[in-house]
């Protein structure tokens, strides 16, 4: 059985590791760590302690190293645009997408996206979807914590999917070739999901221009917030 994974990138090798901040509160009160039981604290860049408690407060837990590893990012490296969506769905798309396995994430304002960032909106969107993903990341107890990149126009990605040393796919209805018949495959992934709105013939064409390849998923239509999890477990069963 895996054991609870808390966060600190600061994390060092040493005998001796000390959480502290919000974590050590999720562990000593929210999880109820007691002196003797084990832990796993990650970097969020593939270093993971496992330590055994001997220190409960309510500032700091602190335990004794058993054993550490540094672990081997997974490839293809996975990257999902994730289209702005109401109702925190693209938040919900994001905390799937972590368990999945997603190593990066690009937040996209398209042209049919309801939700619109700008100033200090922005910074709070970014940072709304950050602490989703770190909690997804402890809760599938994984060693990597995903990127997320700064808020992306049509424009931007465009320029970014011209930039990406891999293969870039854009889920669309409309699309011909399956997902799967682009897989296994050695480079990296960028998959590109649209609003609930859908992606328009423009910046369809706009994305193709650059590079992209639209796929399909399958039969059905599938909502904004779990197309990039249908996808990102597609292209991880290949890994």
């Amino acid at each position: 059985m895996t054991l609870p994974v808390y966060i600190d990138p600061d994390l060092a090798d040493t005998e001796q590791v000390i959480l502290t901040g919000p974590e050590a509160h999720h562990a000593a009160v929210v999880r109820r760590t007691s002196v003797g039981d084990r832990i796993d604290v990650v970097n969020g860049d593939g270093l993971r302690v496992t330590i055994e408690v001997d220190v409960v407060g309510k500032a700091e837990v602190c335990g004794r190293r058993l054993a550490s590893v540094q672990e081997e990012l997974a490839r293809p490296r996975i990257t999902l645009v994730q289209a702005l969506a109401k109702r925190g769905h693209d938040e919900q798309a994001l905390e799937t997408c972590t368990e999945y396995g997603v190593d990066a994430f690009i937040p996209w304002m398209a042209e049919r996206s309801i939700v619109r960032w700008s100033g200090d909106r922005a910074e709070k969107g970014r940072a709304r979807l950050a602490d989703a993903v770190w909690a997804a990341t402890k809760q599938s107890r994984r060693a990597f914590l995903p990127q997320i990149h700064p808020l992306h126009t049509s424009g931007q990605l465009a320029a970014a999917i011209r930039e990406f040393d891999g293969l870039t796919v854009v889920c669309h209805e409309e699309a011909t070739a399956p997902l799967a018949d682009l897989l296994p495959i050695e480079r990296d992934v960028m998959i590109v999901v649209g609003p609930e709105g859908g992606i328009t013939p423009a910046e369809l064409e706009m994305f193709a221009g650059a590079g992209a390849t639209p796929v399909l998923l399958g039969n059905h239509v599938m909502r904004s917030a779990t197309a990039g999890a249908w996808a990102a477990a597609v292209v991880t069963a290949y890994r």
